[in-house]
């Protein structure tokens, strides 16, 4: 990633790759019968894209509070609020290794944070994963089990990850 690149061309190519990375797990996960986990919701975009083509599998969003648009806002049924390293815990309590898909958006614009964040993370997300389920994020990720995988094609190095277990 050519670090004179504009931050528009920088955001262009998150999106293209988070699009690239979410149809390819989507597509490689179909027929699994675990659910599908959006780690933060924000506006709703990438939560909106999975429910529009994840079939027949439901849609958990982890988020501190819902903010997201209209159109893009889940179910309260299907909303796990709180602090991922509290919910995310809890949640392997409640579902075990059972998701066939995990999608994780959480950094901001600080790559150092984001970095000591996915750090933390990673094993609280790790263990909730089913076998040959995929795990795709934002960030570069620390997982112990989960091997990285090559970018579908339309992704950009560096600008997304898949892992599956």
């Amino acid at each position: 990633m050519p670090d004179n690149q504009s931050r528009l061309d920088l955001f262009i190519d998150r999106m293209v790759s988070q699009r690239a990375c979410l149809d390819y797990a989507i597509a490689q996960t179909n027929g699994m019968p675990g659910p599908v986990f959006e780690l933060g919701l924000g506006n709703g975009r990438t939560y909106h894209h999975m429910v529009q083509y994840v079939q027949d599998r439901p849609v958990y969003v982890f988020e501190r509070a819902v903010a997201s648009h209209p159109e893009s806002t889940p179910p309260d049924d299907l909303v796990i609020l709180g602090d991922v390293r509290e919910t995310l815990p809890a949640s392997l309590d409640r579902f075990g290794a059972t998701a066939s898909l995990i999608h994780a958006d959480l950094g901001g614009h600080n790559r150092e944070k984001n970095d000591a964040f996915a750090r933390f993370v990673s094993p609280l997300i790790e263990p909730l994963l089913a076998n040959g389920g995929l795990m795709v994020s934002s960030d570069r990720m620390y997982f112990q089990t989960l091997v990285e995988q090559p970018l579908p094609p339309g992704a950009v190095e560096g600008r997304c990850f898949v892992y599956r277990r």
